[in-house]
């Protein structure tokens, strides 16, 4: 069956979704992270897109970009295939690592543009993996109410006040926002793993009790908790609880 085409944004400004294959995690840790960031600001340069917002979590990465010398898809593939070669190396694995396509949808005026910014900030959050934003160091957020680094952050800020200060001031706000925005996301695996299912899948995997994983030393612990991540159908949230870890702590590994 023939892929429906992407929707065209008349503004060039698009929310973006890149994910690990199988839903595995495509930073193992803040180095990885931080590779992905420099990948990022390089291709930007060249495409002289803007970008508006990131947010790395463990197995996908959001962002909010405009399309201005060459379409977003050949940027983001220059940006894939240069950290998936990097993170190769360094692991010591082959293959692919991002889903083939990546999602997207248009962003056409500044109140679905606002949605989309706080959105993105606020998956950390969502995720429970950090209680307010501002404590989660990958994505813009920082940038936004410190020094700019990627992100163009003069256009959102404008919208919030002509007077710097007080523009920061109430982004920060918004930002906090109770809401029940509905943007662009992941959709859940069809089929969600049983927590019995998953016991028996470490049991066999790794010879331990899901129960006993906590008292593993950390390099086994992480491996172990990689191994799950890696099980189709698995979450974060699920993990830590039957393990007694943090998400956090899941997450990380």
């Amino acid at each position: 069956m023939a892929r429906k085409p992407r929707k065209k944004s008349n503004s060039g400004v698009y929310h973006i979704i890149l994910r690990g294959i199988n839903r595995q995690s495509i930073f193992e840790d803040d180095e990885d992270r931080l590779k992905f960031i420099r990948i990022l600001t390089r291709y930007k340069e060249i495409s002289e897109c803007r970008i508006f917002a990131y947010c790395l979590m463990d197995n996908h990465v959001h962002l909010m970009l405009q399309e201005l010398k060459e379409p977003i898809s050949l940027m983001l593939q220059r940006v894939c295939s240069s950290y998936v070669s990097w993170y190769n190396a360094k692991h010591e694995r082959c293959g692919h690592l991002f889903q083939e396509r990546f999602k997207s949808e248009p962003v056409e005026n500044d109140s679905y543009f606002l949605t989309v910014l706080r959105y993105i900030h606020q998956n950390p959050v969502k995720a429970e993996i950090v209680r307010d934003i501002a404590e989660y160091q990958w994505s813009s957020y920082s940038e936004y109410t410190k020094h700019s680094i990627i992100v163009d952050k003069e256009y959102a800020l404008r919208m919030f006040s002509d007077r710097p200060d007080e523009s920061v001031e109430r982004f920060a706000q918004f930002s906090r926002e109770l809401n029940a925005d509905s943007c662009l996301e992941i959709p859940e695996t069809k089929t969600k793993l049983s927590d019995d299912d998953l016991r028996r899948i470490v049991r066999h995997r790794f010879n331990i009790d899901v129960s006993r994983i906590c008292n593993e030393l950390k390099e086994n612990q992480s491996e172990i908790l990689r191994g799950m991540k890696e099980v189709e159908g698995v979450t974060i949230r699920q993990i830590a609880r039957l393990t007694g870890l943090s998400t956090t702590k899941v997450w990380r590994s």
